[in-house]
C-alpha cells in the first residue's frame, strides 16, 4: 500500500466509524455488529501505525486513550462558567417570572426547560470543526485542561457535521458516569476487595482527572451538551442553540422543552419528577432560561449568576426516622461495614429498614448515636443512607456511639490499615461470612464458573459442617448432598459435575477465584501469563511481582501475605490433588524457520493480522523467545497500537529496537 492509498483508505474508514458511532450513541442504532465495528477501527489504528502521515487530532483512534498527563494545564475561561441561582420553592419561580416580565418591560417572552444533570460541568472548544480542548468548570474562572481525557468520551464530537459551523466557539456540557458502568465498577471493586464508590458524580470528577486516558476510556463516560458561546454565532434563541448542537452531532439529551409561560414550566417539571429515574444518570433539578438570545442580554447578569436563567432543585428523596441500633456487615474480604437499623419509614414508594453508614469515619462525622432522629436519603446511592441528624430531638442521656473493636461474627480484634476508611477483620479463614463470601466468589461465573451452586446451597453445605473453604467442594460425594433439603437424584449429579468439570478452568479464572486481595480478573490474567504456573507465582518475591506490567506495590504485598500464609498453602496444595488447574497450558511448538532463534521479544498491544497471544506463537514457531519484562538484554519490543506509553519510554530509554507488525513480518519472510 502506498501512503496515498493508505490516507484514502484511513480517511473512509474515519467516515464510517464516525457515522456508526453517531447512530449508535445519538440516534440508538445498531447499523452493525461490535464485532465489524471493532474490526474496522483496528484496522485504521493498524493504517496509522504503518503510515504516521494519515494520523490526525480527530481521527476515531483518538477515543482509545494512551496519553499520560503528569500535571493537568490551568486554563482561564474566555468566558467565565457562572453558576446558578438555585431554589426548592415554585413561589420563587413565580418572583422569578416576575422579575423577568419586570425586566423586559411588556415585552412578550417564553421559556426553555432541561434537566439539570448531576455530573462533571465542562467546557469544549472547537476551531475549524474540531474540537481542541477541554476544560473542567474549576472555580468558574480557570479550570484543567484535560483534553486527552475528554477525546475519550464517545459521545463527545471530534470533528462536527454540516457546513454552517462557527470558526470557533465553545459548548458547555456534563460529563457523567452512567448508572450501568457505575454499577459495573463497583462490582469489579467488590471483587477486588476495595471499598466500593460512594456515588456515581464524584467517580466521574474523579476518572477526568486521572492521569492515564487509556483507563479514562475504559470507565465510557458520557456527556450532554446543553449551551454553546462564541462571538460569531448566529442563534436568536437557545432553542436554535440547542437543535444546532443536534445538527453539528452532539449529545443533547432529548428531554428538553420549550414553555411559552410559568405554567407550562410547572407542568414541565411535575411532569419529570418522576420519569427522570428511568434516565441513564442522575438529576437533581430543571434549569428554566428565558428562550431569546437578545432578551438574555437585556436582562443580563449579576456578579455570580445570570438574570435570565435559574435552577429549580427537587427535594431529596428524604425520610424522618428513628436509629435503633447500628448492626454490622462482614464482607468477603474482611470490611466492616456500618448499618443503620431504622424504624421503618415509607422512602421513595418503598418502606426502608436499613440505611448505610459506610464506615466508622462517617459514623463519626454525623456524632449519630442510637435514638436518634436521622433523615434518610435515596440519593446517587442505590441503598439508602442516613445523611444528617436531629441533635435537637436526642435524649438528654445518649452517649457518642463508640465503633466496635471485634469482629460480630468470629469475635476477633479488628485492624485498620493506615489510609484505608474500613475496619477489617483479619480472620480469614474461620470467620463464616468472610468463608461463605470466598466460596461465593469462587464458584461465580468469571471464576470457576459452577453455576449449579449458589448462595443458598452454599449457606447449607457451611452449616452442615461440608464445606468451609472451596477445596471442601472437591471432596463433597453424592451421600453428602443427597439428603440435604431440596435436593435430589438429579440435581445432585448436577452438582457434583459441576464441580468435577471447574477443574478444566483456565488458570488465570482459577487465580482470580481465589479471592487475594487486589487480584481482579484482570491483573489475574497479567499474572497467569507472566507466571505461567502457581508454583512460580507463590515463589516470586517482591522485586519480581512489580516487574510485571501494572502490578504496584500494593497488589505485590497483597500478593506475598497471602501465600506466606500456612492456611492458604494448605488450600492450594488440596486445590491441586483435587486436579485444578494452576498452570497456563503452552501449545506444543512447531519450528518453522530459526530466523528469530537467540532473539527475545516483549509483545505489547493491538496487532492487525494477529491477536497477541497469536503473535507470540509466531515468534516461538520461528525460533524465538517471548518475556514480559523489558530490560537491557531485550532485543525488540514489537509495538501494536494501544500499547503502553510507559513500555515504549523505559524501551526509548535502555535502547531497545521497538518494532512494527510490519517490520516483524519482514523479519520472517521466507
Amino acid at each position: 500500500m502506498t501512503l496515498e492509498e493508505a490516507k484514502i483508505e484511513a480517511s473512509s474508514l474515519a467516515e464510517k466509524i464516525n457515522f456508526y458511532n453517531h447512530q449508535y450513541y445519538q440516534n440508538d442504532k445498531s447499523e452493525i455488529s461490535d464485532y465489524e465495528f471493532d474490526k474496522l477501527l483496528e484496522r485504521l489504528i493498524a493504517i496509522e501505525a504503518e503510515f504516521p502521515e494519515t494520523k490526525t487530532d480527530d481521527s476515531p483512534t483518538q477515543r482509545v486513550g494512551g496519553a499520560i498527563t503528569k500535571n493537568f494545564e490551568t486554563v482561564y475561561h474566555k468566558y467565565p462558567m457562572l453558576s446558578l441561582g438555585n431554589t426548592y420553592s415554585k413561589e420563587d419561580l413565580e418572583e422569578f417570572d416576575k422579575r423577568v416580565a419586570k425586566g423586559l418591560e411588556g415585552q412578550s417572552y417564553e421559556y426553555f426547560c432541561e434537566l439539570k444533570f448531576d455530573g462533571v460541568a465542562l467546557s469544549l472548544t472547537y476551531e475549524n470543526g474540531k474540537l481542541v480542548r477541554g476544560v473542567t468548570r474549576g472555580d468558574g474562572t480557570r479550570g484543567d485542561d484535560i483534553t486527552n481525557n475528554v477525546k475519550t468520551i464517545r459521545t463527545i464530537p471530534l470533528k462536527l457535521q454540516g457546513d454552517d459551523i462557527p470558526a470557533e466557539f465553545e459548548v458547555r456540557g456534563e460529563a457523567f458516569l452512567p448508572k450501568e458502568m457505575f454499577a459495573k465498577l463497583n462490582k469489579e471493586r467488590e471483587d477486588i476487595g476495595e471499598e466500593l464508590y460512594a456515588n456515581a458524580r464524584n467517580t466521574a470528577s474523579g476518572s477526568l482527572k486521572m492521569q492515564d486516558s487509556s483507563i479514562v476510556s475504559k470507565r465510557r463516560l458520557d456527556c450532554y451538551l446543553y449551551s454553546m458561546i462564541g462571538d460569531k454565532i448566529k442563534v436568536k434563541s437557545h432553542e436554535e442553540a440547542i437543535l444546532k448542537l443536534l445538527a453539528m452531532g452532539f449529545n443533547v439529551s432529548k428531554t428538553f422543552q420549550k414553555c411559552q409561560n410559568i405554567d407550562e414550566v410547572f407542568a414541565y417539571i411535575n411532569e419529570w419528577e418522576t420519569k427522570r429515574m428511568d434516565l441513564p444518570l442522575e438529576t437533581d433539578g430543571i434549569v428554566i432560561k428565558v428562550n431569546s438570545i437578545e432578551q438574555q442580554q437585556q436582562l443580563g447578569y449579576t456578579a455570580k449568576s445570570p438574570r435570565w436563567a435559574i435552577a429549580y432543585k427537587y427535594k431529596s428523596e428524604a425520610a424522618i426516622s428513628v436509629l435503633k441500633d447500628i448492626t454490622y456487615q462482614v464482607g468477603r474480604t474482611g470490611a466492616i461495614t456500618p448499618v443503620a437499623e431504622l424504624k421503618p419509614v415509607l422512602l421513595a414508594g418503598t418502606t426502608v429498614k436499613r440505611a448505610s453508614l459506610h464506615n466508622a469515619n462517617e459514623i463519626q462525622r454525623l456524632d449519630i448515636r442510637i435514638g436518634d432522629t436521622v433523615y434518610v436519603e435515596k440519593g446517587g446511592e442505590i441503598i439508602p443512607k442516613v445523611t444528617k441528624v436531629d441533635p435537637s430531638k436526642r435524649n438528654s442521656d445518649s452517649r457518642p456511639l463508640e465503633y466496635i473493636t471485634n469482629c460480630p461474627e468470629c469475635g476477633t480484634a479488628l485492624v485498620r490499615v493506615e489510609g484505608e476508611a474500613s475496619h477489617y477483620c483479619p480472620n480469614s479463614t474461620g470467620c463464616p461470612p468472610q468463608i461463605k463470601g470466598k466460596i461465593e466468589h469462587f464458584i461465580q461465573r468469571r471464576a470457576m464458573n459452577i453455576d449449579s451452586l449458589g448462595e443458598r446451597t452454599i449457606d447449607i453445605l457451611y452449616q452442615k459442617g461440608l464445606v468451609k473453604s472451596p477445596a471442601d467442594l472437591y471432596d463433597l460425594t453424592f451421600e453428602n448432598i443427597i439428603d440435604l433439603e431440596g435436593f435430589k437424584e438429579l440435581s445432585t449429579n448436577n452438582l457434583l459435575k459441576g464441580v468435577k468439570d471447574s477443574i478444566q478452568t483456565p488458570f488465570e479464572s482459577v487465580l482470580f477465584g481465589l479471592g487475594i486481595r487486589f487480584v481482579g480478573r484482570t491483573v489475574a490474567e497479567k499474572l497467569a501469563y507472566h507466571f505461567k504456573n502457581i508454583d512460580k507465582l507463590a515463589s516470586a518475591d517482591y522485586e519480581e511481582l512489580i516487574a510485571v506490567p501494572e502490578i504496584g506495590e500494593r497488589i505485590a504485598s497483597s500478593l506475598l501475605e497471602y501465600f506466606s500464609s500456612e492456611e492458604n498453602q494448605n488450600e492450594l496444595s488440596r486445590l491441586k490433588q483435587a486436579g485444578v488447574n494452576f498452570e497456563v497450558v503452552e501449545k506444543e511448538v512447531t519450528l518453522l524457520s530459526l530466523a528469530l532463534e537467540g532473539k527475545t521479544f516483549v509483545v505489547s498491544g493491538v496487532f492487525e493480522q494477529f491477536g497477541r497471544d497469536e503473535i507470540k506463537e509466531v515468534i516461538k514457531n520461528h525460533g524465538g523467545k517471548v518475556i514480559s519484562a523489558i530490560s537491557g538484554k531485550l532485543d525488540f519490543l514489537l509495538a501494536g497500537d494501544k500499547m503502553g506509553p510507559a513500555k515504549k519510554e523505559k524501551a526509548e530509554k535502555l535502547g531497545v529496537t521497538i518494532i512494527s507488525e510490519q517490520e516483524f513480518l519482514k523479519m520472517i519472510e521466507g
